[in-house]
Formats: C-alpha cells, structure tokens, sequence
C-alpha cells in the first residue's frame, strides 16, 4: 500500500489536507496576528515569479507601476456611496497617531493624538488612485492613463484560510482612465485576456471567462468581468477580475478633462483589475497531490533541484565538481523565455529526507549525482509528477534536451489534468466571454451554487461533493 507524506489525504479530509500542503511545502504560516499570515521564501519565490510575468505583460501593454499610500482618509471613501457600502464592513481604521503609558504601565492611545479624520487601512485603492488621476489628467491628451501597483491590502476577516481568505493579503490592482466608454471596455477585456493567458500558459489552469452578477460585482462597477478555476475538490475558485467602472468613479473623485471640441468638458471611464496570492492556494487545489504540491514547471521558484550523492570527504569533493559542471551547463539554458532556476541542496541530511522535502515543495525535477554518476557522465533523473519510485538515467551530453522536453511534458501534463475538473463549457470557443444569461445558465446546469469569498471573488462547490470549508 503507498504511503503518502500529507495526512489526511484530499479524500479524507480536503479543507486539513489543504492545510498541511501550505505546512509542508514551506508555503506559508500563521503569524501572531489574527487573520494574518506570514509568507515563507519558498511561498515568496513562487509569488515573485508569479510577479514578474505579470507584470512584463502588463508592461507590453502600457502599463506602468506606481504606488499609492495604505492610508486613505475616510472622507474619500465616502464620496463613492456603493464603493463605501461594499466594504463598510472589512476596513480597518486608524484613529490615533500616538500611544502613551497608562497608569498600569501598558501602551494605550493617547487621547491627546486623536487624528481629525479617520484613516482607513486601504482595502482597495480606486479613491486615493481617483484623486491623484483628477490632478494627473486636465485634456484628452492625457489619455489614456494607464497605472498598476504592487501592494498589500487589508480586508478585515474573521475565519481565515492561508492565502485564500486572510485578512491582509498581497496582489496587484490596476487603474485606468479613458477618453471614451468602448476603450474603457476594451482594456477591461484586453486585462482579462491577460490573466487568462497567465493562468492557463504559466499556472496551467484553465478557466471559464464571465460577467459576475448583479450582487456579484465590484461595489461602484458596472461591470464585473472575472475568471473562474475549478478546484481539486469540485469548488471554484474566481483567480481574477476586471471591473468596468463607467464614470462613478470620475464623477466622485472629478476626473475631468478638457474634450476634444473648444470647451467641452467630460468625464473621465475607469478601469480597475486585480489578481492576488490566492493564485498560490489554486495552484495548490488544483496541482496538489497526497504527497503536496506539484509545480508546474514555468512558475516552480526552482526547476531543477540537484541532490549530490557521497559517503566520504574525497567523494563530496569530486561528485560536487561534477554538481556544479551539471548546474552551470542547466543555468545557461533558457525555458519559456528565462534562464532555468537551479536549486543545489548540499545540506548535510539523510537523502531520503532531503528527496521528500523537495517532493512536498513541487520541484518539477530532481537529479540526484553520486560518483558512479560523475564516472558514467550521467545522473539519475526524478519527475515530481510521476510515482516517486520512477528514476531514469540520463547521460550529461543528453540532459538539456531531455530536461527542455520534460518541462514541456509536465507543463502540458498539469494543464491537461486540470482540464479533467471541467465539465462540457470548457469545450466552448477559447477566450470566450460568457454573458451574464449564459454565466447564470452554465452555474445551474453544472449546479454550482457560488459562495462568497473576499471581495476579489468567490468560491463555489457541486451539491453533489461533500462540502469542506476553506
């Protein structure tokens, strides 16, 4: 009987065994503050990565990075009145500037520092973005303004889950303003496209693409367009959205700007997409397994691990030469446009151990080098998502081959297995928006009942599978 490293297994329990992959990958943990989580460097590596590639897509559309301040005062909030409603209930506020000793010794407010306005902890930044983009922009010829940032947000919670309901999170959010209400339309699609193609290329899940509900959407938009993932338990998971704002936004916040006719002024249409650390708790739903997650290789913060193999001093000094000849031959390739990521773990544990952490950590490839490896010119090749018995010897004059091939295998292998969780509306045309109709109709006939999850998305599950909460 095969025995697996996470317990209890996703048939056992999914909601504890999600738990213990984030726990045994080294993924993340719980942090002293309720709600909040600490990310680990090997969750960081995997969100940095995720990062990068978003952020170079970002760019070859236009865009460019900015940042905006955590604190918003309340009074801005206000001005959006369903903007405010929506997220009313999660915001964090800031209320002193100063804190004292009390009497018993204990840190207190001081009351004395009072703020004359209360400052919320951002929550979402479409308010403060709008005041700055009333000042940025004063004539079409402004337009369009195309802005993403790189934060953290705070959305007060109380049951957590690490990475897909926390109370603080990282993500990137993004804002635009337009001259014209069908190019404000256009970029929100063109931004869903984007996370599409991120999510499907590089996290190799695919997604149904729609237009959220009424009580679905982003609080001020007039439009919610998002993608959806079906998770390893029968629940999806929304990885993305893109709101189509119109001109509330521009209204409250007076971005106006002089028209293209003498003296004619007009408002500006907005944009705002998002995506966040959530993508990390897909990739675990939909590519863990009982021994923890698998990475697709185009994402994975490492590529190639090498294991060097030896039971003497003289040993490790020749099988490390030959370890660092492999790792420098693998550095100097390329995979979907980087340099490949090679890990060496030369740490002084059983190589047992040191096998199964890098199988609960996802790591595509492991190649274990021992000194018959070195005098052979070889070294014996693992595949994370292959049973963790199956090893093959491969020669170093075919090794770049091989491993370009294998990453190519795996990624289309996780993909096409992801691809399984989904039901006949996969099938449709690629890149197909559902409409709203079509949106309601598919969640009734795949009997999917979503469930609220953050405000960036949520959660459903089939009535027909036991349902775990997460």
């Amino acid at each position: 009987m095969k025995r697996n490293t996470i317990s209890p297994t996703r048939a056992e329990n999914y909601a504890e065994w999600y738990q213990q992959v984030v726990d045994a990958a080294e993924l993340a943990e719980n942090s002293p503050v309720r709600g909040c989580m600490v990310i680990k460097p090997w969750g960081h590596a995997l969100w940095e990565n995720m990062q990068r590639e978003l952020d170079d897509m970002f760019k070859e559309t236009g865009h460019r990075n900015a940042y905006f301040p955590l604190l918003i005062p309340k009074s801005l909030l206000e001005k959006e009145a369903e903007h405010v409603d929506g997220f009313a209930k999660e915001c964090a506020v800031v209320t002193h500037h100063r804190l004292i000793h009390a009497a018993d010794g204990s840190l207190i407010p001081d009351p004395a520092a009072e703020l004359e306005e209360p400052l919320i902890i951002r929550p979402t930044s479409e308010t403060i973005v709008g005041v700055m983009f009333a000042k940025w922009i004063q004539s079409y010829r402004d337009l369009p303004l195309l802005i993403n940032q790189w934060a953290n947000v705070v959305r007060w919670e109380m049951r957590t889950r690490l990475f897909l309901r926390t109370s603080e999170f990282l993500w990137q959010e993004g804002h635009t303003a337009h001259e014209t209400e069908s190019e404000a339309r256009e970029e929100a699609t063109r931004m869903l496209d984007i996370y599409t193609r991120f999510v499907e290329d590089y996290l190799a899940i695919p997604v149904i693409r729609g237009v959220n509900s009424d009580s679905e959407r982003f609080p001020g938009a007039i439009d919610t367009y998002a993608i959806e993932a079906m998770m390893g338990d029968c629940k999806a998971l929304q990885a993305g959205t893109s709101h189509f704002l119109g001109q509330n936004f521009a209204k409250a916040a007076g971005i106006e700007f002089q028209g293209r006719e003498r003296g004619s002024r007009q408002f500006a249409w907005t944009t705002s997409w998002g995506a966040s650390t959530r993508l990390i708790g897909a990739l675990i739903m939909v590519h863990g397994d009982d021994d923890g997650i698998v990475l697709p290789p185009r994402i994975a913060p490492a590529q190639v691990v090498i294991l060097p193999v030896h039971r003497s001093e003289d040993a490790r000094v020749l099988v490390d030469e030959y370890v660092d000849v492999v790792a420098s031959r693998l550095r100097s390739m390329r995979f979907a446009d980087r340099k490949i990521r090679v890990e060496i773990d030369r740490r002084e544990l059983r190589g047992g151990q040191k096998q199964w952490e890098w199988i609960k950590k996802g790591v595509p490839i492991r190649l274990e080098i021992g000194l018959r490896d070195k005098e052979s010119a070889s070294v014996t090749l693992s595949r994370r998502d292959r049973e963790s018995s199956g090893k093959m010897s491969v020669s170093f004059a075919d090794l770049p081959e091989t491993v370009m091939s294998l990453f190519d295998e795996i990624q289309h292998g996780c993909f096409e297995r992801a691809r399984q969780l989904f039901g006949r509306y996969k099938d449709n045309e690629h890149g197909q928006i559902f409409p709203r109709d079509s949106w309601r109709r598919m969640r009734r006939d795949c009997n999917i009942a979503f469930v609220r999850h953050q405000r960036t998305g949520g959660r459903s599950r089939l009535p027909a599978q036991p349902r775990q909460r997460i």
